[in-house]
């Protein structure tokens, strides 16, 4: 186990409101207010047609391909997640929700685009001197925490 150690910063409150998309909407909202590493919690709506990745198509497979779930109605959601720089400096989100909808529930990777509907409150909690960065692994092509 590698582990860095910091401590806590601001702390963000934000609304996210019917069409916005939840991964780019953090992400230029950390990279505005200089948030260069955070932990991330939300709870609200998903619409119909969001996206999550459920996993690999192939577990042993590389290069790993992603399994995508569309949303088919519009789904209660919560879920956590961290945000720090990539190689060039950008803000990453990385965040995986719980999406459920009359007694059935699904559980992913938003990257590929949880959109609100009506509502979802995004809190956002800084975490300072923290050095941690997410580096591309060169077989896998995914970004992995580096500590």
């Amino acid at each position: 186990m590698i582990y860095r150690e910091g401590g806590l910063g601001r702390v963000f409150v934000l609304r996210m409101e019917h069409g916005d998309v939840l991964h780019p909407t953090v992400e230029a909202f950390c990279k505005e207010k200089g948030v260069k590493a955070a932990f991330v919690t939300a709870v609200g709506g998903a619409d119909i047609g969001s996206k999550l990745v459920v996993g690999p198509k192939h577990g042993e497979k590389v290069p790993i391909e992603a399994q995508i779930h569309v949303l088919k109605g519009v789904h209660e959601v919560t879920g956590t997640g961290t945000v720090f720089p990539n190689e060039n400096g950008e803000p990453v989100l990385h965040m995986h929700l719980a999406c459920g909808r009359s007694g059935d529930t699904v559980t992913g990777c938003g990257r590929p685009g949880i959109i609100v509907w009506r509502v979802l409150e995004v809190m956002v909690v800084e975490m300072v001197n923290m050095d941690a960065v997410r580096r591309t692994d060169p077989l896998l092509k995914l970004e992995f925490l580096a500590p």
